[in-house]
């Protein structure tokens, strides 16, 4: 699926219950934790410069503390986060791809014991 096809309309911020909501033009709501989705930061300050894999890194306190979120062109988001990292674009497919819910991982595997490929 790419993000020609699907793409968010929505997005809502609950600090309060430490999630995101990503809602999908195909109506699919996606629930992110803070931390989950920062520890898969897709930046290179996180991951490296000439790296193919992405790894999960655990980030605590203020960096799970998300201050905005916006759209880059159309085909990804710019998370804010309250430790002033901000250099993360998550592209659509990654985030639809790495969707924790029981629909798109049924086993529930954790993914931050996985290594994502670019």
């Amino acid at each position: 699926m790419s993000s020609d096809d699907v793409f968010p309309t929505e997005v809502q911020l609950k600090q309060d219950e430490g999630m995101v909501f990503i809602t999908w033009s195909d109506d699919h709501v996606s629930p992110y934790p803070l931390a989950y989705i920062r520890g898969w930061c897709p930046c290179a300050r996180c991951q490296g410069h000439f790296t193919t894999e992405i790894k999960y890194q655990e980030v605590s306190g203020r960096g799970l503390v998300m201050e905005n979120a916006e759209p880059v062109g159309n085909y990804g988001m710019k998370l804010y986060w309250g430790d002033g990292h901000d250099t993360g674009i998550y592209d659509f497919d990654d985030l639809r791809e790495m969707c924790p819910c029981e629909v798109c991982d049924p086993e529930q595997v954790r993914m931050a014991d996985r290594v994502r490929v670019r």
